[in-house]
């Protein structure tokens, strides 16, 4: 069996072990709770923006279409606001006490999906057209930076000492995300990127805002420093999970699940971890992949580019065992996101519906 050096010096079989169990229904339970009882607060929040900068973050919420009329579109999967209640239980408070910090990480999370959508062209998200597409690049823009300054200040309003503590995790973690967006935007134009520079960029764009959602609200319901960053560190290793498996689903995904063209993550010149762990692996079809990939830099745009020339690229990544290592990384991160919450002390059922929670983002199929 072929193997690839892991980001710890470990040697990491290409052929992933078996997938986690995963109660369905009670993930979705959890999802939905934290919807429920997010999704009132955030539609008062959003209720602030000045005209039509609340239309327009409606509309990308999925809460009207693009003529204003109410609709019931897909609003994403719910994951940080289900981790901030289960959070501030791990702390022994309820989980009502971590919905600003819930509402405040979703619109954190959403300014920057807003951002991401108009720098990296994506004209389809949630099976709709972005707002960029639908509204203009300066509303994504501005609605963008207005979720932003409304995340800190539902925070700060609550004029906690806990909150202070609160706003600046998500201010760190939002900073972190930003560094993480403008690594992946420089590393599109680059000939090889290092798995080692993947996943730093990846833990930034992903895992610190997961690690600030799975922390926030127990520092809400008075958690100490160390059992916060012992969540925290769940939450990163479960955010580096996370995007591995987007980047198997950003180049494998299937369509009518993302939302997303197909090889979405070829088309943008992503350097995604698949891509980057092929490159990095040798042999044969890791050659032929690094030619190909160099030749394509010098074409300014795939407009000519077939979907026969896109399979022929997600074919060689395979081959050159960039898909199985990927899905191993998001395991090995899986597991070691697990084992963070053996640090903490709390509710056996509240444990269970973490790991619950994580045994979901592996096996997801969107």
């Amino acid at each position: 069996m072929s193997v690839i050096t892991g980001t710890r010096g470990e040697t990491v079989p290409t052929v992933p072990p078996g997938t986690p169990a995963v109660d369905t229904a009670d993930v979705s339970a959890l999802l939905e709770r934290g919807r429920t009882l997010s999704t009132p607060v955030m539609r008062a929040a959003v209720a602030r923006l000045a005209p039509p900068m609340d239309t327009v973050a409606a509309y990308h919420f999925g809460w009207i279409d693009a003529e204003g009329n109410p609709t019931d579109a897909d609003s994403g999967k719910a994951v940080r606001p289900a981790l901030a209640l289960l959070s501030a239980e791990a702390a022994g408070a309820t989980p009502e006490t971590g919905v600003p910090g819930a509402v405040a990480v979703e619109l954190v999370h959403n300014f920057s999906l807003l951002h991401d959508d108009l720098m990296d062209g994506d004209e389809q998200r949630r099976h709709r057209d972005t707002v960029w597409k639908v509204h203009g690049p300066a509303q994504a823009i501005l609605v963008g930076d207005a979720l932003f300054a409304l995340a800190n200040e539902l925070l700060l309003e609550l004029g906690t000492v806990e909150a202070g503590r609160a706003t600046r995790r998500l201010t760190t973690a939002s900073r972190k995300l930003i560094d993480g967006q403008a690594q992946d935007i420089s590393y599109e134009h680059r000939e090889r990127v290092t798995v080692e520079e993947c996943l730093e960029m990846e833990g930034n764009k992903t895992g610190a805002l997961l690690a600030c959602a799975v922390s926030i609200g127990a520092v809400l319901g008075g958690a100490d420093d160390r059992t916060a960053d012992k969540l925290e560190e769940y939450g990163y290793h479960l955010g580096l999970a996370f995007q591995a498996v987007d980047d198997l689903l950003g180049i494998w995904g299937d369509p009518d699940a993302t939302g997303k063209q197909t090889w979405s993550d070829l088309r943008q010149r992503k350097k995604s971890l698949p891509v980057v762990a092929a490159l990095a692996s040798g042999g044969e079809a890791s050659e032929r992949l690094g030619r190909l990939l160099a030749e394509d830099a010098k074409s300014p745009v795939f407009d000519s580019f077939t979907e026969e020339d896109f399979a022929h690229r997600a074919a060689l990544i395979e081959e050159a065992g960039g898909r199985d290592w990927t899905a191993e990384e998001a395991r090995r991160q899986h597991a070691v996101a697990l084992r963070a919450l053996d640090e903490v002390d709390m509710p056996a059922h509240v444990r269970d519906q973490l790991v619950a929670l994580a045994d979901f983002v592996v096996v997801r199929k969107k």
